[in-house]
């Protein structure tokens, strides 16, 4: 099953910004594939305002975001794999959502039936949820 990340991440930013509030995204800089500012980078992570008035050409698609924006001034092209985000959430009020820290995923094998996949996945404790206020 495919990650549910950029959907959740999609729908955060459209309810922030139907909200009249700025949405923000945490980012881990410091995974392969994260082009953005370095010099903006603060302990492995950056802040970004994707905002409609603050970024052009916003694509948040199912493997990738990506956008232009101005930093200091100066226009840069943004992009980070959807699995390096690691909050989208309104400036103004902090409510949004935090992932986890996401590790990839190895394909599944080839010729395998899925019920012998299912049997050998490990089990994990009881899912959690954090709240965002």
């Amino acid at each position: 099953m495919t990650s549910s990340r950029p959907y959740m991440i999609r729908a955060i930013y459209e309810w922030v910004v139907d909200n009249n509030c700025t949405p923000y995204i945490l980012v881990d800089a410091l995974l392969d594939g994260v082009y953005v500012p370095q010099q903006y980078v603060q302990d492995g992570q950056i802040v970004l305002n994707i905002s409609p008035s603050a970024v052009m050409g916003l694509h948040v698609g199912n493997d990738i975001i990506s956008f232009s924006g101005r930093f200091g001034g100066v226009s840069q092209e943004v992009s980070a794999p959807v699995g390096a985000v690691l909050g989208v959430y309104a400036k103004e009020n902090g409510q949004g959502m935090l992932f986890d820290a996401e590790e990839p995923t190895p394909p599944p094998p080839t010729g395998s039936r899925p019920s012998a996949t299912l049997s050998k996945l490990p089990s994990k404790s009881k899912p959690s949820l954090k709240v965002v206020k």
